[in-house]
């Protein structure tokens, strides 16, 4: 299985970005309901999502915080500007070109780092999150909901066998487990749930 690029990722994301929503909402309804308002609701402060994608999370956050939202796929990030102008959330949302495993953001500049599924297509996941530790302040969060290797033994032999293909045509790692990458970038891990077979991951992970 050949390890991915950001090529790869902006090509994948751009191909699909106009049936993004709808092919993943239908995926979070089936696997991980209630997932994405989990960790929103987490979020405190200045926020930066990595990832921002669609913007989907955009009219979830409660109405103090303040959000950055950085993007590789320029395709998906046209989408997220259309849904920023249409909330009228530009008082409160910037919306950025870039690589989250490369953030253009000052040290200690957040109280959380946001990631809904997309640790998953990050080629570099470990840069990803030292990145996410270095724009945070002492004290803030990383919060993360995804998947990763199911629980179960026979699911998570099924999740192996698709995996080539997932990472070939989606650039999607099904059984990356989140939960090393953050330990490795010096995060101290509050609280792991584990839902749907242990195929959802929700993370609460602190920069101390």
């Amino acid at each position: 299985m050949r390890a991915t690029t950001d090529a790869d990722v902006r090509r994948v994301f751009d191909r699909m970005a106009d049936r993004y929503d709808s092919q993943m909402l239908a995926w979070e309804r089936r696997l991980f309901p209630g997932s994405r308002e989990w960790a929103v609701g987490q979020a405190r402060g200045q926020v930066v999502k990595i990832a921002v994608g669609t913007g989907l999370n955009l009219p979830l956050y409660a109405a103090d915080a303040t959000v950055i939202g950085i993007e590789l796929s320029e395709r998906m990030l046209e989408l997220a500007r259309r849904r920023v102008a249409q909330a009228g959330l530009g008082e409160r949302v910037e919306l950025r070109q870039g690589d989250v495993q490369r953030l253009d953001l000052p040290d200690g500049v957040a109280d959380t780092v946001l990631s809904t599924f997309t640790m998953c297509t990050i080629p570099d996941p470990p840069a990803a999150a030292r990145e996410a530790y270095r724009v945070l302040k002492p004290g803030g969060r990383f919060v993360l909901a995804e998947h990763g290797p199911s629980s179960n033994p026979v699911i998570r032999a099924g999740m192996r066998l698709l995996e080539p293909l997932s990472v070939r045509f989606e650039a999607d790692y099904l059984t990356r487990d989140p939960r090393p990458y953050l330990e490795q970038a010096g995060f101290a891990i509050e609280s792991v749930a584990r839902t749907t077979r242990g195929i959802g991951f929700r993370v609460l992970a602190v920069r101390p």
